[in-house]
């Protein structure tokens, strides 16, 4: 005999599932996160905590490129112009 319990329980499940999904969080850009140190750490430590559902989207994306670039820009990195070794003669 199957128990009526279990399919009021998979409807709660699947609505709890898709009640994250239509999150209306605005997306901010790389230069926005850069310029707005504690709401990318904020970020930062909410993607951290949740990497299977939240790494993938665009403001963690967004968080952790800036991050990273004021990483290289704190360790003076320079982008140099790449070498084209194909035009110089033999």
């Amino acid at each position: 005999m199957k128990s009526h319990l279990t399919i009021p329980a998979f409807l709660m499940i699947v609505i709890a599932s898709l009640s994250g999904c239509g999150r209306d969080e605005p997306v901010q850009t790389v230069d926005w996160y850069k310029a707005n140190s504690p709401e990318r750490l904020k970020v930062l430590e909410r993607c951290n905590a949740n990497p299977g559902e939240l790494a993938l989207t665009p403001n963690c994306v967004n968080a952790k490129t800036a991050a990273n670039a004021l990483v290289l820009e704190n360790r003076e990195y320079k982008q140099r112009e790449p070498i084209n070794f194909s035009s110089q003669e033999k």
